[in-house]
Formats: structure tokens, sequence, C-alpha cells
């Protein structure tokens, strides 16, 4: 008989060991899209990492025969645990082969670690934040995929129906939206008559506003209020913010980052942003396993600075809840339509949205889109 073996991982050789199973075992995949190396260790690493200020975790191996067969990292997340009154140990990270024997072990680890810290329930895929990737695809396993999202073979969900005692917790839904030549003439009315009858105004930001004017600060804390009722979600800390400011912003090219501001008030109060970057989906593919080195800079930075990519991941658009109904979405795209046609942008990932979130969806009106991808986020009762 087959023997499953659990281990903890408990050195840096350990964790590498760790990072490194998914490049293993989606070598070659046409649709994965690996993180690079660096960013996840980064992100595991509990010295690097400002979410260990409020989480805490364990990562495990699975082991068969001898063999690495799968991973999973156990992750309780206190801060969000109490903005939800929930005893919740979330599992994300997880990757096995095609065996149920593999995946019942590694979560059934992410179970005894829920237990021993109290907790009365499994939710995932998630990960410390919504800055992490969070659930599993379920449907579009033929479609590419991005650097925020999951990409996982069809077998993980069919293993989850399988294993019984999960349940649905929460589906998210993607879209493919693909970029018009121009705007919409009703997109174009719109953000006209909002601009003049509230005094709203939309532009981008310089590097000096963002690192030495604060406004990288704000964009953040603008994300904060916008998402804070969302699923899972918890508030950022200050130290988080100042990472992702660090993190995600130096080469960001900022003609595609616009924020909207209301100008009524004397601080030009900032209601909007939408972050959204070139696709880096096929230059991690020609990441070897996950590193810049030693081609994979270029790359990347053919995607970002070059213009090279035809896809825009619409990572978030964020609007102050009283803003909402005034038409702000739609301003963000009078402003980055232009732009995305200017760089050859033949069409948008929508990102994950829950599919209960008709407001989200309903900014895609102006738009052809299809849905193509959907994901699901797992509960289990801790008995």
């Amino acid at each position: 008989m087959s023997k499953i073996e659990i281990r903890k991982v408990a050195s840096k050789k350990d964790l590498e060991t760790f990072i490194s199973f998914h490049y293993d075992l989606y070598k070659g995949n046409a649709y994965d899209a690996p993180t690079l190396f660096s960013a996840d260790l980064n992100t595991l690493s509990k010295d690097k990492n400002a979410a260990f200020d409020f989480c805490e975790a364990e990562y495990f191996l699975a082991y068969k025969d001898g063999r690495l067969a799968g991973r999973v990292a156990a992750i309780v997340n206190h801060k969000a645990n109490r903005r939800w009154e929930r005893q919740s140990v979330r599992f994300g990270w997880i990757d096995f082969v095609d065996d149920l024997e593999v995946s019942r072990a590694l979560l059934k680890a992410v179970e005894d670690y829920g237990r021993e810290k109290g907790m009365t329930e499994v939710i995932g895929p998630l990960g410390f934040t919504d800055f992490d990737p969070e659930g599993m695809l379920t449907e579009g396993f033929e479609e590419l995929g991005t650097m925020a999202t999951i990409y996982n073979y069809p077998y993980y969900p069919q293993h989850m129906e399988q294993l019984g005692g999960w349940e649905k917790d929460n589906d998210y839904v993607e879209f493919k939206v693909h970029v018009p030549k121009e705007v919409p003439e009703k997109m174009r009315k719109i953000s006209e008559m909002i601009m003049k009858r509230y005094n709203l105004h939309i532009r981008t930001l310089t590097k000096k506003e963002i690192f030495d004017g604060g406004m990288g600060r704000k964009i953040f804390e603008l994300i904060n209020a916008t998402f804070k009722d969302l699923y899972g979600f918890s508030e950022l800390s200050d130290k988080q913010i100042d990472q992702y400011v660090r993190q995600y912003l130096p080469f960001a090219d900022l003609n595609l980052i616009p924020i909207v501001e209301d100008w009524t008030t004397d601080e030009h109060r900032l209601v909007g942003v939408g972050i959204t970057i070139p696709s880096l989906s096929r230059a991690l593919q020609k990441c070897r396993r996950g590193s810049l080195w030693p081609f994979g800079w270029w790359h990347i930075l053919r995607a970002l600075k070059f213009h090279k990519a035809d896809i825009v991941d619409l990572e978030m658009i964020g609007v102050l809840e009283e803003y909402r109904s005034k038409g702000v979405n739609a301003l963000m795209f009078y402003h980055l339509i232009p732009w995305y046609n200017r760089y050859g942008i033949k069409w948008g990932e929508s990102q994950v949205e829950m599919e209960s979130n008709a407001h989200v969806q309903g900014q895609w009106s102006y738009f052809d889109t299809e849905m193509h991808k959907r994901r699901r986020c797992y509960k289990k009762m801790i008995k």
C-alpha cells in the first residue's frame, strides 16, 4: 500500500522546494501563468510579508512513496476573522498530483492546523489578503491565466467534490472585455456630463506624486475604503500599504492608472482609481522556473515598457461608495480606451469578481464581453 507522508516546511530549503513544486507540476502548460519565484518567496517568508503582523501560517509538503506529490499553505488571518466574525483557517498555494489520497492528506493537514488554533472551518483557496490569488478554477481551463489569479488542472475541483464535506462558500466570475476602437458614444456623453456636473477631474499621477507626495498611500487607502465589504477582505495596514507601494508602483505605466478627483473640495479629494497593467502572462511563461535570469527580465520589460502584450489586466477599479452612482467607473475607461488603442491592446481580463456583484459587472455594459472563467472558494466545517 502506498504511503502518504506530510512534512512541515521547516527551513529555507524546504520553502524553496514548496515554491518550486508548482513549476514542475505545470511545466509546459499552455495556460498557467507562473508567479516569479522571488515574489512567492517574499510573500511566504514570515520576515518579509507585512501580513504576518496579523496572520500566522504553516506550509506542508506531501510525499508519496518518497516522491514530492503536493503542497499547501494553512493560514489564519486574525484580522479577517474579527471583521467577518468567523473562525476560519484558509488553505492556499495548493497543488497536487492527480491522486485523491494526496489531496485528502494535504487538506487534512490544514484542518488539523486549524483545529489546533481553535478554528471551526476551513475555507479556500485564499491567501493572506485579497492581493494574493484566490479561488479554485472550475471553468475556463483552456483560457490563459493571469499573474493575479490561480490556474489549476481540471481534476482539482473534481477532487473537492469527491472528498466530501466541502461546499461552496463563494464563486467568482471573470470576463474577457474587448477594447472598442474608440470611446463608445454613450460613455463619452456620460463622462463629459459628470465631469461638468460634479466637477470631477480624471488625470494620471507622476512618480514624484506617488512616492514623495503621498499619493501612493492614498491609492491603497482608497482601496481599503472601497473593498471593505468584499468577501474575505481584511483592511490593509500602514505597513502593508508601504510594502505594496514599493512593490507594485515603481514599474507601473502611469498612463494606465488613472485617478478621479472631486474638485469641489479644497483638497481635491481622491474618489476613484483604476489600476490596469499590460498582461505579463506570456512573459512569465518564458521566465525559467520563475526566475528573471538569464532572460526573464527582458520578457517582463518588453511587456511593461515596450507594449508587446495585446492583453491588459484590469486589476482593480475602486470608487468611493457615494460616487458609484455618478458614473465614475465610465470616466476611468473614457481615459483608458484611447491609451489601450495606442498600445495595441485588444482585450482586457476583468480579474475575479464575486458572481453576486451586479454593480461591478454592470461597468462592462458598454463593452462586448465574454464570461470565460469561473472559480470557487470552498468551505468545510471542522468537527
